[in-house]
């Protein structure tokens, strides 16, 4: 029997190169942890170290997915308007 998770989150990393990637995960520090391993995303995986800038909780994987669309199909200065709304500095 598996366990259904009923937590998952949207996050956004700093790239090595200075690009911000978004993604979303049941786990966000193991997550994050395996970016850093090489065993993230191809899009992270030339761009190490990543380091955690923002999640945010959702209480089900949809909200969570639709929060990492949004975020990912921004131009750069929304993505900087969003961090800096919620007092993230990088």
């Amino acid at each position: 029997m598996t366990e259904e998770v009923s937590t998952y989150y949207f996050y956004v990393l700093l790239c090595a190169d200075g690009t911000f990637y978004g993604g979303y995960s049941p786990d966000v520090h193991a997550r994050v942890a395996a970016h850093n391993a090489g065993q993230g995303a191809k899009y992270t995986k030339s761009r190490l170290p990543v380091k955690l800038l923002y999640f945010e909780q959702f209480d089900n994987k949809h909200d969570a997915l639709s929060a990492e669309w949004h975020f990912k199909h921004q131009p750069r200065a929304q993505k900087e308007e969003f961090l800096r709304a919620h007092g993230i500095a990088w």
